[in-house]
């Protein structure tokens, strides 16, 4: 800017020295007016910068670093560059050709598709200039790799069922917590991380619906086994049961009861036989009941 404003400035008074002597046209020392104003005003810009809003800005002049610029309208040298870093929130996703390719703690290959919400924290701003150098170099140096390397370990941690299935929320707040304990010190907010997909290699598919089956066989056999378990103790219930009531039966039946029962069961039948004689009891002499006497 600085070298257009000069060649600018010098051809604007060129023609208005020429108009003067009079040897070119008015318009053209109109011309040599309005290009030396447009000069002058390139070159008083190259004294100020304007850090928009939402930015913070680090000056350099001549490899020294000047300190952090804030927001708003700045003098400074024409030898002065100027770089900004935006302090929204941005967006690193991980889909596509991005997407990070992990091994699940048995070996397997996963695919994780997430996205990772950071932004510049103003007060780290000189620090991040110098470990990266602009807000796309923070992107590219610091929060890539520092995001792929951990999703990448902490899958590895967990079986692939777990990280297709079971235990992706729980995975996923391993991640942000991670990535924000990582890149928090450096200056690097963390808004969150959203672990959107997890897709399993076609190898891994077919091990995890293996697995599932045989969790499904196994979940199988032993409901039978529990069901053939509490079969087993109801039948010896009801035998111990069966048992004990013979028991008492048995030790309840003396002769005198058994000659009793006999005589009262005769008697009722009688009521249509006048006479029956049958023994009774264990010595086996014979009864008679007469249904007419009584």
């Amino acid at each position: 800017m600085l070298y257009l404003s000069t060649l600018l400035l010098i051809l604007g008074i060129t023609l208005i020295v020429l108009r003067r002597r009079r040897t070119i046209s008015r318009a053209a020392g109109l011309g040599g007016f309005l290009t030396g104003a447009l000069g002058l005003v390139l070159g008083l810009s190259t004294f100020t910068y304007v850090v928009e809003p939402y930015e913070v800005g680090v000056p350099t002049t001549l490899g020294r670093i000047d300190g952090v610029w804030q927001p708003g309208l700045h003098l400074k040298t024409p030898l002065t560059d100027v770089t900004t870093f935006t302090t929204r929130p941005a967006d690193l996703d991980l889909t596509g050709d991005d997407t990070v390719e992990v091994r699940s703690s048995e070996g397997g290959v996963l695919y994780a598709d997430l996205t990772v919400k950071w932004s510049v924290d103003p007060e780290h701003a000189l620090s991040l200039y110098k470990l990266a150098g602009s807000s796309d170099a923070v992107q590219q140096r610091l929060v890539l790799p520092d995001s792929r390397e951990i999703v990448r370990n902490v899958f590895a941690r967990h079986t692939g069922v777990e990280g297709y299935t079971s235990q992706r929320e729980a995975i996923s707040a391993e991640i942000d917590k991670l990535v924000t304990e990582r890149l928090g010190p450096r200056g690097i907010h963390v808004n969150g991380v959203n672990l959107r997909n997890v897709r399993p290699s076609d190898g891994l598919q077919k091990a995890i619906d293996a697995k599932i089956t045989q969790d499904q066989s196994t979940a199988q056999a032993e409901a039978a086994v529990l069901t053939a378990k509490a079969e087993a103790e109801k039948r010896k219930i009801d035998a111990d049961s069966t048992a004990a009531a013979n028991t008492a039966i048995a030790n309840s039946l003396t002769d005198k009861i058994l000659m009793s029962q006999c005589i009262e069961a005769f008697k009722a039948a009688a009521e249509k036989n006048p006479v029956y004689a049958s023994p009774c009891g264990s010595t086996g002499t014979p009864v008679i009941v007469d249904g007419t006497k009584r």
